[in-house]
């Protein structure tokens, strides 16, 4: 990993780049960096390092940062975010996940071209358990059913959303969340960092 500047055009236009860490204590970067980010660079993945705060850290999320790391944390904390980051996964506390699963089940969806497929009940809590980060042996033993049944499932939600992977699955349930979630939503946990 070797730190590369310049300016924030240049930047986004450099394909190479895999990820961009973005440091909301800087009086030149807000929220509305991280949502023109996303806009110009979806597949960018942002890790975002500022004050500890739960709302700062949701809407963080939501504006599209993938980790999110207080300004004391280690350099070797970061490197480590950084990595689960371009590996896929998302860094931040899964209490705070699923705040934001609940915050965005709240929301009206009132345009009904953002419709999405119809899922089962238990393709529901499939989705809302690898939301909440969990692998598929995980979500097995929550929901009483063997891995490989989970693994099925996952096939559908993938192919129902069109979906190459797990983090596209992901992103798309976050996006469209009212249509794939439902109303339904059990708990979920502990800190994954």
């Amino acid at each position: 990993m070797i730190p590369v500047s310049g300016s924030a055009e240049g930047l986004l236009a450099d394909r190479s780049l895999e990820y961009a860490v973005v440091d909301l204590n800087s009086s030149s970067c807000s929220l509305k960096t991280l949502e023109m980010i996303r806009r110009v660079r979806p597949d960018m993945r942002q890790i975002v390092v500022g004050p500890q705060n739960e709302e700062l850290v949701i809407d963080a999320i939501m504006a599209g940062a993938r980790a999110y790391l207080d300004s004391s944390n280690a350099s070797e904390l970061v490197c480590q975010a950084i990595h689960v980051v371009v590996s896929g996964s998302i860094w931040a506390p899964r209490r705070l996940l699923s705040k934001l699963i609940d915050r965005l089940l709240n929301v009206p969806d009132s345009s009904p071209a953002e419709t999405g497929p119809h899922l089962t009940d238990r393709e529901r809590q499939v989705l809302d358990l690898i939301l909440a980060a969990h692998s598929n042996r995980e979500i097995g033993r929550q929901l009483g059913i063997e891995e490989r049944t989970v693994k099925a499932h996952v096939g559908r939600l993938m192919r129902k959303t069109g979906a190459e992977n797990r983090i596209e699955l992901s992103l798309r349930a976050l996006n469209r969340s009212q249509s794939y979630l439902g109303e339904a939503r059990d708990e979920a946990g502990e800190d994954i960092s």
